[in-house]
């Protein structure tokens, strides 16, 4: 799709144009309070409330957080071994609004802004512990060889009943059997239409891109597709505050969303998947060349991909829950393989007109962090691009009964050869190679070191 042509189709709105929080008080009053949100290494957001009256202070003079807010752990605990709270001294860095993200908060009691923040240092270079500049980092390295990605998200999530701590989690329909999976329902939709239909106006008032709604694989389980963007930094951010939408909203209805990797062994996961195309200076889409220079185009890309796949995988599957979903036959990919038109392969080339040429990335948990999702699946298109490598022979049966390459089973092995990955070193740098490897490294050792209540029920 070319880039106009997203525009279009997004109907999202510009970011204002000069003095944002002026712009923002001019359309909707001031607000109570502003929420600024700045996401961590495991996506999870953190962050504080200022005043509605110093809103402008958020532009003109930052917000001061600390660096080692991106050495904490899932559970929100400083990881001493990566050394960053020592290194820095447990230094503030300079968190700046990113333009386009100050929204209404619509679910809130109370009038309420909300606005995504990006840290820096003193000297005002980016901070590349934080994710986003990550990301950053691929895409001017996408324009440094003519391209601008173009990208679209879709969320998969359930809705749950709430619970307390220690308790299983109820979806929100009652009847759960074996007949019970009602795929691409429509009568599930009608149930939850009140809860449905405020996300979507939630994002309406908020300009986020949303397209399609679906009922999914599971009781409960729903899935948000965000238009294509001509604009990767853009796709990963709405994607953020699409999953603080939904979880807003639930909360709102009395429900819980979850993004949980696999929140039910016996049913589907939940997934991103991520579909990207590649534009070419003139606005069109690479991928739809002539002559066959777009199909080349786009084999490298998809070589890339696989070639760079279980280097990446912690990106894309960061929890130790979400290996559980990489199971055969189960939605979601198993083995590192490329097809056309094909649900079962790790990375598919959709069906389309030329001009819609695309590849979707169908690896990544719906609990990943979109920034790190996108920097990986860049990166690893560029790998193929400029060293132009060729794929394997596209699959077109079932990926789950083929031979390809399996991705890497736990998440003790994804560590493991995240941290070998000459790739990940080139690519990432050292630095962000290591803290990220032994943030993830105690993350797995916490889990394999828990006794299943399975266990207990077993042995004891």
């Amino acid at each position: 799709m070319q880039a106009a042509e997203c525009d279009r189709a997004a109907g999202a709105e510009a970011a204002p144009s000069g003095d944002e929080a002026a712009d923002f008080i001019a359309r909707f009053g001031q607000p109570d309070i502003v929420e600024v949100l700045l996401p961590d290494t495991s996506g999870v957001l953190r962050g504080k409330w200022v005043p509605g009256t110093s809103m402008g202070k958020i532009w003109r003079d930052g917000v001061p957080m600390p660096r080692s807010l991106f050495g904490l752990d899932i559970w929100g605990r400083e990881v001493n071994s990566t050394g960053i709270h020592i290194e820095t001294g447990d230094r503030d860095g300079l968190c700046r609004p990113i333009p386009g993200t100050l929204k209404p908060v619509p679910w809130s009691p109370r009038p309420a802004a909300q606005v995504l923040l990006t840290m820096h240092q003193d000297d005002g270079a980016p901070w590349m512990l934080d994710p986003r500049q990550q990301l950053v980092r691929q895409v001017e390295r996408a324009r440094a060889l003519g391209f601008e990605p173009t990208v679209a998200f879709e969320l998969e999530f359930y809705l749950l009943k709430p619970w307390a701590p220690g308790e299983a989690p109820v979806p929100i329909f009652p009847h759960t059997g074996e007949a019970r999976q009602n795929m691409y329902s429509m009568s599930d939709l009608d149930a939850c239409a009140g809860v449905l239909h405020e996300m979507r106006e939630a994002a309406k008032v908020q300009g986020l891109p949303a397209d399609t709604v679906i009922s999914e694989a599971a009781p409960g389980q729903f899935e948000i597709n965000l238009y294509h963007r001509p604009d990767a930094l853009a796709a990963a951010d709405e994607a953020i505050l699409l999953r603080r939408l939904i979880d807003g909203v639930a909360r709102r209805n009395g429900m819980r969303a979850t993004f949980m990797a696999k929140p039910f062994a016996e049913f589907a996961g939940n997934g991103m998947h991520v579909h990207i195309s590649l534009g070419g200076v003139d606005g069109t889409n690479a991928f739809a060349r002539p002559d066959g220079v777009g199909e080349r185009l786009l084999r490298h890309a998809a070589a890339g991909l696989l070639a760079t796949m279980k280097d990446t995988l912690l990106f894309f599957v960061p929890s130790f829950n979400g290996y559980r979903r990489l199971v055969p036959a189960s939605y979601a990919p198993t083995g590192i393989s490329w097809g056309y038109d094909n649900r079962s392969v790790a990375v598919r080339v959709p069906n389309g007109p030329p001009a819609a040429r695309r590849l979707e990335h169908r690896i990544a948990g719906a609990e990943a962090h979109p920034h790190l999702v996108m920097a990986g699946i860049l990166a690893g298109m560029l790998e193929g691009i400029e060293r132009e490598m060729e794929p394997p022979p596209p699959l077109s049966g079932n990926a789950f009964e083929g031979e390809t390459e399996r991705l890497s089973p736990s998440m003790a092995a994804a560590v493991e050869g995240f941290l070998a990955s000459g790739f990940i070193t080139r690519t990432f740098g050292a630095d962000y190679q290591r803290i990220y490897g032994v943030m993830k490294q105690e993350e797995c050792g916490a889990f394999t070191r828990a006794i299943l209540p399975l266990e207990y029920e077993t042995y004891l």
